[in-house]
């Protein structure tokens, strides 16, 4: 069945991340099955506009001022004309939008389910119920999937936190997790240091993503065993620490900072590296770490989240999110650099390549898509009894006026004055000229 589908969501390339990498990954599956698939996203420096990326995957790159943390500010009106202009154009069919944290998937939702069309939602993230963020979080999420068709989670840890977050029905929701690409992500042992131990770090630099817990470890690790540097990749609020250890303590020669790095060189990165260090928080589903086993790395990571649901006990450290437990993890790993007793790097990736396969989730994410369209299309009162019974009573004030503004731009903006984009697969071409 061919469908156009549009991803929707803050995070995505050339930003690094689980979330960019799914997106992307999902995309090319989905494509490769005969559906069109588009992305929207806010700009990023110069990039604004329409880009193609591989395989023809069309991406708009809206020029929105990013508020914090890659995010735009939530206003649910300023881009409701461009975001119906695209889905217009593009005949969407199906709005998936991704991440809980991304105030611009949120505003695609809203605006898919009043314009009728099909609405999924992937949530990447745990959170909790205690701090202010958190409890905001919780709030725009329980009003989003109030009206959404289906909602996807990537671990068991992270739909049991869904549920409970969103107050959302268990049926309503399935569980789907992240895969990776081991022929892009193998082992090039030639790039590897056979003089240092060298210890990589890719990821956001969020507060969540542990980097303070990083910036420790990094000033008990360096003086102790001098053989070990540090490669990290990423970008964020907290960097400016991680540059001022490194002017304070004199670890220019010891740590590296590379930034923001491209998709197509992380696994170079990756492969430059003995140990793989994630430090996060709160995780429910941690690609970095698959991605990292698949280039042969061996893993320390934060034993937190759906984290234990990805990978087997004998293929990575779990230990507590604390200094001195991931300390001793990095020393359990480096004893078995130094011994020599490393495992075959090509094993660990086939070993991977036998848990995970991104067409196999493609299909399964085919499958929500094919259960949401059978289901009847909701009409205007339906939808907003759905965002009533979220029990937010002032957000139907939002809706309401959302509802206006695109009957608004009915009038002034209509449909049959939008140039249709005519770049479909075969059959959906057929129809277009039958029509």
């Amino acid at each position: 069945m061919t469908r156009c589908i549009c991803m929707v969501s803050d995070f995505f390339y050339p930003n690094i991340g689980g979330v960019e990498e799914h997106i992307f990954n999902l995309s090319q599956c989905l494509m490769s099955n005969g559906n069109k698939v588009v992305v929207i996203t806010h700009s990023y420096g110069n990039r604004k506009g329409v880009r193609y990326m591989s395989n023809g995957l069309k991406v708009y790159y809206i020029p929105i001022k990013v508020m914090y943390n890659q995010c735009v500010l939530p206003t649910y009106f300023c881009n409701i004309p461009i975001i119906r202009y695209i889905y217009i154009r593009e005949r969407v069919d199906i709005v998936h939008s991704h991440s809980a944290f991304s105030t611009l998937a949120h505003e695609g939702l809203l605006v898919g389910n009043l314009m009728g069309l099909k609405t999924v939602f992937t949530d990447h993230s745990l959170l909790g119920f205690c701090d202010v963020s958190s409890i905001l979080i919780n709030i725009l999420l329980t009003m989003a999937l109030s009206a959404c068709n289906h909602c996807i989670c990537v671990s068991h840890t992270g739909k049991e936190n869904t549920v409970l977050r969103a107050n959302t029905k268990i049926d309503n929701v399935s569980v789907i997790p992240n895969s990776v690409d081991t022929q892009m992500f193998h082992p090039i042992p030639e790039l590897r240091s056979k003089d240092n131990v060298t210890i990589i770090v890719l990821s956001r630099m969020v507060y969540r993503k542990g980097i303070d817990l990083v910036i420790q470890i990094i000033e008990k690790i360096c003086p102790k065993y001098p053989e070990i540097n540090f490669l990290i990749g990423g970008d964020g609020p907290k960097r400016v620490l991680l540059e001022e250890l490194r002017e304070q303590r004199g670890f220019h020669n010891r740590v590296r900072l590379l930034g923001t790095v491209e998709h197509s060189e992380v696994k170079y990165v990756l492969n430059k590296g003995h140990i793989f260090l994630n430090c996060s928080l709160t995780e429910a589903y941690c690609m970095a770490i698959v991605e990292a086993v698949s280039c042969g790395l061996l893993v320390v990571s934060t034993n937190v989240g759906g984290i234990p649901e990805v990978l087997p006990k004998d293929l990575l450290y779990l230990t507590k999110p604390e200094v001195p437990e991931l300390i001793k993890g990095i020393e359990s790993a480096l004893h078995v650099v130094k011994s020599g007793q490393f495992v075959c790097p090509y094993k660990l990736n086939l070993r991977v390549k036998g848990m995970y396969d991104w067409r196999n989730i493609a299909s399964r994410v085919e499958k929500v898509y094919d259960l949401i369209s059978f289901k009847k299309k909701r009409t205007l009162k339906q939808t907003f009894q759905c965002y009533l019974s979220s029990g937010v009573w002032p957000f139907l004030v939002v809706v309401a006026l959302a509802h206006l503004m695109l009957i608004i731009l009915d009038i002034f903006v209509p449909r049959e004055n939008i140039d249709i984009c005519r770049n479909y697969p075969s059959e959906t071409r057929k129809q277009i000229k039958k029509d």
